[in-house]
């Protein structure tokens, strides 16, 4: 009897599909007795007891048989379901260490990691010999992630330098991609260059209008996006810090500072060639009372040397107010970042015979930071993702090459000297120019090397320019 010519149940047919199909047949017609062999050789597989009986391998028996193994498979499938409902996943690769809870629980852990080495060398400083050297620069591991769909979190810590210290440590409440509200340690929502990460930075060095900009401070801050996340926004109320620094780990003056910031990217979602254009315009705003490091800053030049700094008996004396209009626009190989910062401080005068003399500063600085991926890959704020052709020993691959260019200038306001910084020693303008390259050999290593020449206004005895500076600076990342 051949199985064509009698008809089958349809949940049979089914199985005898899947009995063919794991065990192939042979050419020809098949008979019930060929199929009850096959039958049982998969029985044995799924480890299902089979008939022993050879006169057993009727139609009726084929079919209770195939209903069985039908049934030892959906045990099978729900088995495995269960088992992958309830096991965590693990993904490790060029991002980091992630572990996601199973299932639509929405906890979720995150390991992160940063580690910069440079090598710094000053050229023809002969008045002010800096040391050239290496240092370890950044070393941040970073754990991040979430507890349902609700609470976000980051740690991150600071190994490098003679201290441990915490960089960031906040809690993010996701009530909405529109509305979030963060508590904790962490970047005040101001400069556009200062809330890039330092691993994606086209220049070694953060500029000069980074150094009038607040950097980490501890508060509550509410931030989303709108309109399609065309439209970024963050408002937040902080301990307040000075310029260029991260702030005190308390509150130093009992004065709160309010911070603010928009970035609209108008074609963020449009798939034209404006779509990496974004403009926005931060503000700060608190009255700060006190001398010292913690009140007033201290400005450094691009090859991190102090260049300015107020007297010993200068105070700050009331209203700290920052400004910043900024933009970048990248298209594809192509970046470019634009940034504009002005800081204005009342200060006074502590001690001596000008005791009691008050004044309005108003610091500025500006940059023009340009770049070019040489290669062709997609440049973007959120830096070179991974080249196209990674670097492979042996092999055609040379990975990514960045040509960076930049410019700006600082300039102090002329109405602190000579009573509030001494004319001999602070500088009261500095230009800078840079010229640098990046080279991303895989998505996780970086090499990095920029030249700057730095001129000054002021800051030498009897009223001479302070020194140029020239620095060759060169960078080891790793990152994941």
């Amino acid at each position: 009897m051949s199985v064509h010519a009698t008809p089958f149940p349809r949940r049979s047919l089914l199985s005898l599909a899947l009995a063919l199909a794991v065990l192939p047949a042979q050419a020809g017609e098949v008979t019930v007795e060929q199929l009850a062999q096959r039958l049982q050789a998969l029985e044995q597989r799924l480890g299902v007891a089979a008939a022993t009986d050879a006169d057993s391998a009727g139609l009726a028996d084929l079919d209770q048989r195939l209903r069985v193994i039908e049934r030892k498979l959906e045990l099978q499938a729900e088995e495995s379901a269960a088992k992958a409902a309830s096991t965590p996943t693990v993904t490790l690769d060029g991002k980091g260490l992630a572990v996601k809870s199973p299932g639509n629980s929405g906890f979720e852990l995150k390991l992160h990691g940063l580690v910069q080495g440079d090598g710094r060398f000053y050229l023809d400083d002969e008045q002010k010999p800096q040391n050239d050297g290496f240092l370890l620069r950044y070393a941040e591991p970073t754990i991040e992630g979430s507890f349902g769909p609700l609470l976000g979190f980051k740690l991150q810590a600071q190994l490098a330098g003679d201290s441990a210290t915490v960089n960031d440590a906040y809690l993010d409440l996701r009530f909405d991609p529109r509305a979030t509200v963060r508590v904790g340690k962490f970047k005040q929502p101001f400069g556009l260059e200062q809330l890039q990460s330092s691993s994606v930075l086209e220049a070694i060095e953060r500029g000069l209008p980074s150094e009038l900009v607040p950097a980490r401070d501890i508060g509550v801050q509410l931030h989303g996006a709108l309109a399609g996340g065309t439209l970024n926004y963050a408002v937040g109320v902080f301990n307040g810090g000075v310029d260029g620094r991260d702030a005190a780990s308390r509150n130093p003056d009992n004065e709160l500072e309010a911070t603010g910031r928009v970035f609209w990217e108008p074609f963020k979602n449009s798939a034209n060639a404006w779509s990496g254009f974004g403009v926005g315009l931060a503000a700060s705003v608190a009255d700060t009372f006190g001398s010292g490091d913690s009140f007033l800053p201290r400005y450094r030049t691009p090859g991190q040397v102090q260049f300015f700094g107020y007297r010993a008996e200068t105070a700050a004396d009331g209203l700290h107010r920052r400004w910043s209009p900024q933009a970048y626009y990248y298209n594809g190989p192509f970046g470019v970042q634009a940034e504009y910062v002005a800081s204005e401080q009342e200060v006074r005068v502590t001690s001596g015979a000008n005791a009691g003399r008050v004044a309005h500063l108003e610091n500025t600085a500006w940059q023009l930071l340009g770049s070019w991926v040489l290669t062709g890959e997609d440049a973007s704020y959120k830096g070179v993702a991974r080249p196209n052709h990674p670097f492979t020993a042996g092999a055609a691959g040379w990975g990514a090459f960045e040509l960076v260019t930049r410019y700006g200038e600082l300039d102090i306001d002329d109405d602190a000297f000579p009573l509030f910084a001494n004319p001999a020693t602070a500088g009261s303008g500095i230009e800078a120019w840079s010229l640098g390259l990046n080279w991303y050999l895989t998505q996780n290593l970086k090499l990095a090397a920029t030249y700057t020449q730095s001129t000054f206004e002021g800051g030498a005895a009897a009223g001479a320019d302070r020194e140029d500076e020239k620095t060759v600076f060169t960078r080891a990342q790793i990152s994941f």
